[in-house]
């Protein structure tokens, strides 16, 4: 099962150096799941060759600029091409009157239908669930109202050993039931266990996108050990006192939150544009935590 996420933009406040401001393209089994919208987001997904038409629902973290100020031009970019489907969005109740307001005054009257859903930025909440994932919020320490996301896969099935299945006979339309652990008995009356003819599934895997947050601590209950997680790192630690007065994390410090939650993979990004070469970053948070990776435009992850 596809469980992964492209970078489409990493910058924090503003585009420079070649980065944009925050977007990711999360890909579960092929469905494909929009988080955070900054500026430039619909030119990113040309880029790197996804159709935004694909997308179906999108995650906003919270009412900063930088992650959602390029919401409006896809959103009337998939009018102008057709789009009939549904769109849901997810992000902060004020986030609805300010799509309104732009829709209204631009005359623009959508072919397709929002489902808005507001979420709720004081208290933690699963607020989404399909056939592959659940989503839940995480609550993040920001100077305005704003929520993480964590996006967790559904158990799986048991996986067919088919070589054996195809040795006994057994109908393909069995095959849907010993994948839920139910025996097969042949014409002759000998049972076959299921645990035989399968295998375990891979187990469920997890990403946790934490946008802009002070260090706090408070949030690192809901994100314990996610196979990803993705940290902002605006700052690097020399930088402390700034990082504390606009409620932003440095890399040694999201280095130490992916350490205590017992994370697999760190991602950082929301790089500050006084960092043009990002590796000092990236070597402070390896200081106190080995895997961690640069979230650099254009490379995708398996979570």
């Amino acid at each position: 099962m596809r469980f992964e996420v492209t970078i489409l933009g990493s910058s924090s406040a503003t585009p420079i150096f070649n980065r944009n401001p925050s977007a990711q393209l999360l890909n579960v089994n092929d469905r494909y799941y929009l988080i955070d919208c900054g500026e430039g987001t619909q030119l990113q997904l040309i880029r790197y060759g996804f159709k935004a038409q694909r997308i179906e629902h999108i995650f906003i973290s919270h009412l900063h600029g930088d992650h959602y100020l390029g919401l409006i031009g896809l959103l009337s970019s998939l009018h102008l091409n057709g789009r009939t489907k549904p769109m849901s969005i997810f992000g902060p109740a004020p986030l609805l009157e300010i799509l309104e307001i732009q829709f209204k005054y631009s005359q623009t009257d959508l072919r397709y239908p929002i489902n808005f859903f507001a979420v709720d930025p004081e208290n933690p909440a699963l607020i989404f669930e399909n056939k592959d994932i659940t989503v839940e919020t995480i609550i993040l320490q920001h100077r305005i109202p704003c929520t993480g996301y964590k996006f967790t896969q559904k158990e799986r099935l048991r996986k067919i050993n088919r070589q054996k299945v195809e040795e006994l006979g057994i109908p393909i339309d069995y095959i849907p039931l010993l994948k839920r652990g139910i025996d097969y008995t042949d014409a002759q009356g000998n049972v076959h266990l299921a645990a035989d003819l399968t295998s375990d599934p891979d187990k469920p895997r997890s990403y946790a996108y934490c946008s802009d947050t002070i260090c706090s601590w408070t949030y690192l209950d809901q994100i314990k050990g996610v196979e990803t997680l993705y940290h902002e790192a605006t700052f690097m630690h020399d930088m402390l006192q700034r990082a504390e007065e606009t409620y932003h994390t440095t890399a040694l410090q999201a280095g130490e939150i992916a350490l205590k939650a017992g994370v697999q993979q760190l991602l950082i990004g929301h790089f500050s544009a006084r960092y043009r070469d990002l590796m000092p970053l990236l070597e402070e948070s390896r200081s106190i935590f080995t895997n961690t990776q640069l979230a650099i435009e254009s490379q995708t992850f398996t979570l």
